[in-house]
């Protein structure tokens, strides 16, 4: 146990910032599901609306901190890749 008001201060935060990453982490892997659900069974129009919904989450947990802006970025580059297959451009993913 911390013994310090500083170390107990610190553990208090990175408590709520560990509660915060969890939850923000969480949003995004249920908008990511969303897209992917729609990819599935949804419109083609559908599909585009949840995918500027899940961008802008993924963005915005990339600002925050909570994953990295490659990891982010990659994560977009695989979601309009099945946007593509959806709408008929290309074959692949």
């Amino acid at each position: 146990m911390a013994h310090s008001r500083t170390a107990r201060k610190r553990i208090r935060q990175n408590l709520k910032r560990r509660a915060l990453n969890r939850w923000r982490l969480r949003a995004m892997r249920d908008a990511i599901k969303e897209f992917q659900e729609k990819i599935l069974h949804g419109s083609v129009e559908d599909c585009r609306t949840a995918m500027k919904a899940c961008q802008k989450v993924i963005d915005r947990t990339a600002q925050r901190g909570t994953i990295h802006k490659n990891q982010a970025a990659r994560r977009k580059s695989r979601l309009v890749a099945r946007l593509k297959v959806k709408e008929g451009y290309t074959k692949t993913a």
